[in-house]
């Protein structure tokens, strides 16, 4: 690239995106797979992309009103679409929780397991588990209607000297930026709504660009996500958010244990699994309510930043 005034910003933005990318690959060393904590970083990491990206539409005096703008609009419209969806799915997986805890409810407040009472939970953890496989069918079908149209893949091979050059570097921006959010989108919505391992994670193209240093971040990035399904064996499918794949595999084995009357051990099999119970579902509540906030402050921050980026059109 010239040696512009644009060059500096640029630059700016492709080491931005590679810190941010290389803060997940961190994020995602230290905590559980798919767990809320990253992914909640994940969203972070998101919003502060757009931020950044609507800051340096500022620095490059772009001419008003050009294809650039139509650019802009649609990367924006296609985060809040998915933004839409991963709100609806973890609203519905809230009330799959409220349902579930209030199993766990009953247990706790129960002084006898009498045979008749267990007997009643038992269908009741059945009841549950036929909600959460509807949840995920209900899930899959969002991903094949509203999420696969907008193919985040984004696998099209695109020329540098006839694309990134345009618009004083901001097409490679854009081309930059969609890359990135395409990964960052699939990791959420694998953890909320619905993955399969060799739909979501394959075919992640790392071609070498200008500011590629981000490229390598993001293949990484992805590798430990591909890396982590196949482990698998390709069968890790479905919601993959970590607390609440452990809430399905507890409850299944409280279900077990109460499967098991008679037995010595019992009810301390049953008190932990419910203790468990108890500290899971408060934490995917809590996360779940601080990511659907964070969801609602970015739809607030797309909005202000088309304002920005339309009132900076109208005066030039």
């Amino acid at each position: 690239m010239s040696s512009s005034s644009s060059t500096s910003p640029i630059n700016d933005f492709y080491d931005f995106l590679t810190q941010e990318l290389n803060r997940l690959d961190g994020s995602f060393l230290s905590h559980e797979f798919m767990s809320t904590q990253f992914l909640e970083s994940v969203l972070l990491s998101l919003r502060s992309l757009h931020t950044q990206l609507t800051g340096l539409v500022q620095k490059l005096h772009l001419p008003a009103g050009g294809k650039w703008l139509d650019e802009y609009m649609d990367e924006t419209s296609r985060l809040w679409e998915v933004c839409l969806v991963l709100k609806s799915s973890i609203s519905r997986m809230e009330n799959s929780c409220i349902a579930g805890s209030s199993i766990v409810a009953s247990l706790d407040g129960e002084p006898s397991l009498n045979p008749q009472f267990l007997h009643q939970v038992i269908w009741t953890i059945i009841g549950f588990r036929r909600e959460i496989a509807g949840l995920e069918e209900e899930n899959k079908n969002l991903i094949e209607t509203r999420i696969q149209p907008l193919s985040l893949q984004f696998e099209e091979k695109v020329s540098v000297k006839s694309s990134f050059s345009g618009y004083n570097g901001f097409r490679g921006i854009l081309y930059a930026m969609r890359k990135v959010s395409s990964l960052l989108l699939m990791i959420l919505l694998g953890g909320f709504v619905y993955c399969w391992p060799n739909s979501w994670f394959r075919g992640y193209e790392g071609e070498v660009i200008f500011g590629s240093g981000f490229m390598v971040s993001a293949a990484r990035l992805h590798q430990r996500m591909e890396f982590e399904l196949r482990k698998e064996d390709g069968n890790l499918s479905g919601i993959l958010l970590h607390e609440f794949r452990e809430i399905v595999r507890v409850m299944r084995e409280l279900k077990m244990d109460l499967e098991r009357t008679g037995e010595l051990d019992l009810e301390v099999n049953i008190k932990e699994k419910v203790s468990k119970l108890n500290t899971l579902f408060g934490v995917v509540k809590c996360r779940n309510e601080n990511v659907i906030g964070q969801i609602d402050d970015f739809f607030d921050e797309i909005v202000e930043g088309r304002k920005q980026l339309l009132a900076i059109c109208s005066h030039r």
